[in-house]
């Protein structure tokens, strides 16, 4: 490998952790300060967190998410060894890293071992259960988006999900779906108070449903590309724009009308959101009487996107 090939593949790796420890920080904020406090679980290791830390209230839940994310760590690596991820142990080890920081700022600044949700105040002492729940499920769903799209993990259940994947015909996604839902069911009982706490459990089920919907709308929201199918006269100067200016390549045939029988091309390229608007903003004005196909792709591979 040459000196600019190696440059290019360590300025990929650092864009691509960077991005990971970006999409773990968004996970890390939505777990401590809005489904910690509510104790809301959607599942996973956050989800055992918080039902554990009830039940055993001297360890914070912030200890018992580092507790479970190295013991699935050295159960990855016992049972996959080295089919075992190192983005996941990073994703893995930082998330929990994140969550004891945050434990320690807010301790340092004279907060409560129990955080108070951020909408109780004095005025109103019961919060705002639903806003809480929408960036409990909203900056996770943001932060799993991206560490799907750079190919990361926060670890945990994930890495039952690989053990679950290579040993068995088990679909891993519904087990996992499962246990997932028997740590909600267990947020409908107080084990502090003991007595049943059907808003909390309600509020996890909610979240549940709408992590699911959410993490999907945004990895198709990260990856969303335009795919143009373009009918026009004014062959050069489409294909020119799209390669010179908007630096993307195309693909162009020629073809005959059906109704006037005239000589006429069509080209196909994909683009992104914003050169999707310029484009259709140059088309406008080169040739009015195109014809123009506009369609959404979230999957595009190839070179300028994803790597095949």
């Amino acid at each position: 490998m040459n000196k600019s090939k190696r440059a290019s593949a360590v300025r990929e790796t650092v864009k691509e952790y960077a991005a990971i420890s970006f999409g773990i920080l968004l996970v890390a904020i939505g777990v401590y300060f809005f489904k910690f406090p509510n104790r809301i679980s959607t599942g996973g290791v956050t989800g055992i967190a918080v039902v554990l830390a009830q039940i055993f209230p001297a360890v914070s839940q912030s200890d018992f998410v580092l507790i479970f994310n190295i013991f699935f760590l050295i159960l990855g690596f016992a049972v996959l060894g080295r089919d075992f991820g190192f983005k996941t142990v990073y994703g893995s080890l930082l998330l929990s890293g994140f969550l004891e920081l945050f434990d320690l700022i807010m301790h340092a600044a004279g907060a409560p071992a129990d955080l108070l949700p951020l909408t109780v105040t004095a005025a109103n002492p019961a919060g705002e259960p639903v806003l809480e729940l929408f960036f409990a499920v909203a900056f996770p769903a943001a932060g799993a988006a991206i560490l799907f799209y750079n190919h990361g993990s926060s670890g945990g259940t994930d890495i039952v999900a690989m053990i679950i994947h290579k040993y068995t015909s088990v679909d891993s996604g519904k087990a996992l779906l499962l246990s997932d839902l028997v740590l909600v069911l267990f947020t409908f009982w107080d084990f502090e108070k003991g007595e049943f706490a059907a808003t909390v459990g309600l509020l996890s089920l909610a979240g549940l449903v709408a992590k699911a919907v959410a993490v999907d709308v945004m990895i198709a929201g990260i990856n969303q590309s335009k795919y143009h199918m373009i009918i026009t006269t004014h062959r050069e100067e489409v294909e020119a724009y799209i390669t010179k200016k908007l630096k993307r390549g195309a693909t162009v045939w020629r073809c005959e009308g059906a109704y006037t029988h005239g000589e006429e091309y069509a080209l196909v390229a994909v683009m992104s959101r914003a050169q999707s608007y310029l484009f259709r903003r140059f088309i406008k004005q080169i040739d009015p009487k195109s014809f123009v196909i506009v369609t959404n792709s979230s999957d595009i591979l190839g070179k300028g996107f994803k790597q095949v």
